[in-house]
């Protein structure tokens, strides 16, 4: 967490956008690179292969090399496997992307680590978690759809089981797919559509994809998802509001269909007594108003929701409750529409009031959002009428950078 010293209180910052971290999940392209592998046995040959599938020139350092390493080298997955039967070296880390150990002797795993990082490589000395500046994890291969799952090497076995239930749930199919989208993704950049209209043709393609996993993507896909992106902008000169009953709060009690919408949101309104967990599933780029009861005014809510969609945005109105018609929403739902907006109503679970509770006590946990600029909303979100320049408070704006 970084300070700045600007003399400012910083005791009302926002809440951490995403809990912590025990690995960072990254995905090298080692295409046309150097790894480096040194040592002997099977989790050395596994390496050794799947370094070579993931497009890089493996060199191998074993002075007496195993059937099983001996039978990769000369079986490689995709690239080359070079098997040089002699102990590594310092200046074989030369040029190397990665570097990857496999060794019994503790100070032999040391004295490799110590070298690749005065080397300025990452590497990774097998089994040994304190020689290793990443890890492997287990894999789901869909390529190019490629999942990593980490236990940060507390529980491997749980690690392969949770590849195991992703192998039977997510189709083979998928990889054409996403196979389909990398050829076609240069052609819709220059295609001439907007950047709203670009992310259509994506989620009419990803629909499309999800329920027709085993079909062969074709040209005419391609054809019909342009014309079904273009189609959308003609017709969609404004943006649009949807009103989505949240249920108790709980973000596990969401429909899918109020999770397809966040997915589809520009912008999010979301009640001041929700658990804020609910947007994560709302994209990145979505912006996300704290609204409510306690925070501003109906007729600000209603301005701002308008305001938003003429300006082209898709509006998520985000409620408690089971049905988002009645009361406030109500109001809301009629001045949209009034306005000559299109409005889009989905229903929430309906459960007990003690359940509700639930997202009660986790939005207690809120903290002062920032400002959107250029919003209309002026008294909104417990920001004083006296500080107008404190426009609508956003809990969460990220972007692609």
């Amino acid at each position: 967490m970084s300070t700045v010293e600007d003399g400012r209180d910083h005791s009302t910052a926002h809440p951490p956008r995403m809990q912590a971290l025990a690995r960072l999940p990254i995905f090298l392209a080692l295409t046309g690179k150097r790894a480096l592998i040194a040592g002997d046995g099977p989790p050395v040959a596994w390496k050794a292969e799947l370094l070579s599938a993931a497009g890089a020139d493996v060199a191998v350092f074993a002075e007496r090399p195993c059937e099983e390493l001996r039978a990769v080298a000369t079986q490689a997955a995709r690239t080359a496997i070079v098997l040089q039967q002699r102990a590594w070296r310092i200046e074989d880390f030369t040029g190397a992307a990665v570097a990857v150990g496999g060794f019994d002797d503790e100070a032999e795993a040391e004295r490799f680590a110590r070298a690749a990082r005065a080397a300025g490589i990452p590497v990774n000395v097998i089994d040994r978690s304190a020689y290793c500046d990443f890890s492997f994890g287990a894999i789901v291969n869909r390529s190019p759809l490629v999942i990593g799952i980490s236990t940060d090497g507390a529980a491997p076995l749980f690690g392969q089981a949770i590849r195991a239930r992703l192998e039977a749930m997510i189709p083979r199919g998928f990889a054409r797919w996403a196979d389909a989208a990398r050829r076609w993704r240069k052609t819709v950049q220059s295609s001439g559509l907007s950047l709203s209209a670009r992310r259509r043709f994506w989620q009419t393609f990803a629909g499309f994809a999800m329920n027709n996993p085993q079909r062969e993507p074709a040209s005419s896909d391609f054809d019909a998802f342009l014309s079904t992106a273009k189609d959308q902008v003609t017709a969609a000169g404004t943006g649009s509001v949807t009103l989505v009953g949240a249920g108790p709060g709980d973000p596990e009690l969401l429909t899918l269909r109020a999770v397809r919408a966040l997915q589809s949101a520009d912008v999010v309104l979301i009640d001041d007594h929700l658990a804020p967990e609910m947007l994560d599933f709302a994209r990145r780029e979505a912006k996300t108003v704290l609204v409510g009861k306690t925070s501003c005014r109906e007729n600000e809510v209603a301005a701002l929701m308008i305001a938003l969609a003429k300006a082209g945005a898709r509006v998520l109105r985000l409620k408690g409750g089971g049905s988002p018609i009645f009361g406030r929403a109500a109001a809301e739902i009629a001045a949209c529409r009034g306005a000559g907006l299109a409005v889009e109503v989905v229903p929430g679970v309906t459960v007990g009031r003690r359940h509700g509770e639930i997202g009660r006590d986790r939005a207690n946990n809120l903290a002062r959002p920032t400002p959107i600029p250029g919003t209309p909303l002026r008294a909104c979100c417990e920001w004083l009428a006296a500080r107008p320049a404190r426009t609508a408070r956003t809990l969460r704006s990220t972007s692609r950078g």
